[in-house]
């Protein structure tokens, strides 16, 4: 049992200890059905706090010679497996935790020597004879001891992209790094002296050009989790389970921290419902200044388009992203393409692998971004939204020419690339003016089935202030007029979907005219 080769289980016997522990064991049956295949290198990239190093943990524990876990797993999901045991503590380990070595390594010039001399002295220790003091890499290591006893190498590595990050600036540093994972990774030798080899970060591996530096790992991502999917984060029916263990509103829970769309899961962050089910308090569990210094460097590159999409997202609505191009690092932006995609990756946005957009996913990534924003002081942001605080309160006191000039306003200086074509691209500009909205009301909800059509925006306020707002049915037309809107609303009883809802309910009818180039409104209260 040492530090980095062969491992006790005691890290994941913390987390089974945890007052909360979902069981994602279930992940070792795949991983186990891989070992010594083509499909052995895994990379799984996930963003902080959605479990990425009790995984490591995990498979340390269950693969290690150096304890014995069969009463810690017995009980769990992998416990009813048939080959169980097959896999149970049966080979050499070696953990790695690259974010440790940096934090420990007097020059981070060294980082990559400082790994090599750390589990080679563990290995010589344990292969005496083999791991003589001429070998001074761990690849030439592994392939002498494959060589001369056949044993091979579980090999785990935990924030495996922590120096592509932190150290964006140092390309030596980065050089010496990715040669160091493609001698241990890549080419015919470590076949041999390899069962598995599991990385695991938030970023996935390198692209050096267009091909990924080592093309040979199969990668489960937050873009494309594959099989990963229900393991990455807590999946709704264990968020449901939990709500009714602790006493917690599941629809408060779901509205404040799902909304990453992983396959066919809604997956939820597993350290804010941890949180909310402990404290009991709807509020953002991300750290400050770790939101801050991710996404300010990010969108003050204001590539063309970056800020009104993020506008967009802000107010609810997807945006279509292109992924292919981005790099997997922190320096080589090319457009606004990338940053979203990186933003993704890093747990701020999520993604619609069907639909190939990106969103906003909850309540508490929102507030992030809007406290991010306003403490940089981004002046176009703060603006806008008084702009939209205008719209708003001008809809509330049913101002409906004051409605009408806002939309006009935000529409020119806010959106003005929104060309009206079709009252799809005014609903465009309509997603971003109602920005406001969103501080008292849920998202708003999009071509809402309702009575003999679809209700163009419903935005229902939140429950603490049902008494205080009124719901909102926004109707829009292109080129007819803001009574067509109203009439429509009644006419297709649109209202008939809000039967649930008790409070009163607004009426918005809006309306482009092509001739005049001016829009329309009306507002009233909804009569029955």
């Amino acid at each position: 049992m040492g530090r980095f080769l062969n491992p006790d289980n005691s890290a994941f016997q913390n987390a089974v200890n945890s007052k909360i522990y979902i069981d994602k064991t279930g992940l070792l049956e795949y991983i186990n059905s891989v070992m010594d295949t083509t499909e052995k290198y895994i990379c799984n990239s996930r963003p902080r706090r959605f479990g990425k190093s009790i995984t490591a943990d995990m498979l340390t524990a269950y693969y290690s010679k150096g304890c014995k876990s069969k009463e810690m797993f017995s009980d769990l999901e992998i416990g009813k497996q048939e080959d169980f045991e097959s896999h149970l503590n049966q080979y050499d380990v070696i953990h790695i935790d690259i974010q440790w070595f940096l934090s420990n390594v007097d020059d981070v010039n060294r980082i990559v020597a400082y790994i090599t001399e750390s589990v080679l002295a563990e290995l010589r220790e344990r292969y005496p004879q083999i791991c003589s003091e001429q070998i001074t890499t761990l690849p030439e290591a592994l392939s002498s001891i494959r060589a001369a006893t056949g044993e091979q190498f579980v090999v785990i590595i935990d924030e495996w992209d922590v120096l592509i990050r932190d150290e964006a600036a140092n390309q030596t540093v980065q050089e010496a790094y990715i040669n160091f994972l493609r001698g241990m990774f890549k080419g015919t030798e470590p076949t041999r002296f390899l069962h598995l080899a599991y990385l695991t970060g938030i970023l996935p591996i390198k692209k050096l050009k267009t091909q990924s530096a080592l093309n040979n790992f199969e990668e489960f991502t937050m873009l494309d989790p594959s099989v990963f999917a229900p393991y990455i984060g807590f999946t709704e029916d264990e968020v449901k389970h939990l709500c009714e263990q602790y006493g917690r509103d599941f629809d408060e829970v779901k509205r404040w921290y799902d909304g990453y769309q992983l396959g066919d899961y809604q997956v939820y962050n597993p350290r804010a419902v941890v949180s909310i089910m402990q404290r009991g308090t709807f509020q953002s569990y991300w750290s400050k200044t770790g939101t801050y210094e991710a996404i300010i460097p990010l969108i003050s590159m204001d590539f063309d388009g970056l800020k009104s999409a993020l506008l967009t997202m802000l107010s609810g609505d997807g945006i279509p992203v292109k992924t292919k191009s981005y790099q997997n690092d922190m320096v080589s932006f090319k457009n606004k393409d990338d940053v979203m995609t990186a933003l993704i990756h890093l747990g701020y946005l999520a993604y619609n692998q069907k639909e190939r957009t990106a969103f906003i996913p909850n309540e508490e990534i929102r507030s992030e971004f809007v406290e991010a924003i306003e403490e940089n002081s981004w002046d176009e942001f703060l603006e806008f939204k008084r702009e939209s605080d205008r719209l708003l309160d001008a809809t509330l006191n049913l101002d409906a020419e004051a409605v009408a000039a806002a939309i006009e306003k935000i529409h020119m200086e806010y959106a003005a690339s929104i060309t009206y074509n079709d009252e799809n691209s005014l609903s465009s500009v309509l997603t971003i003016a109602y920005l406001s909205a969103m501080k008292y009301y849920f998202k708003p909800i999009r071509e809402l089935p309702a009575g003999r059509g679809f209700a163009d925006f419903v935005y229902i306020p939140k429950r603490e202030l049902a008494e205080q707002y009124p719901a909102l049915l926004v109707e829009l037309k292109w080129d007819k007029s803001a009574q067509t809107a109203l009439t429509q609303i009644y006419d297709k009883h649109y209202p008939d979907a809000l039967t649930a809802y008790s409070g009163k309910i607004l009426l918005v009818g809006i309306n482009y005219d092509k001739k005049d180039k001016k829009h329309q409104c009306q507002i009233q209260y909804y009569e029955t």
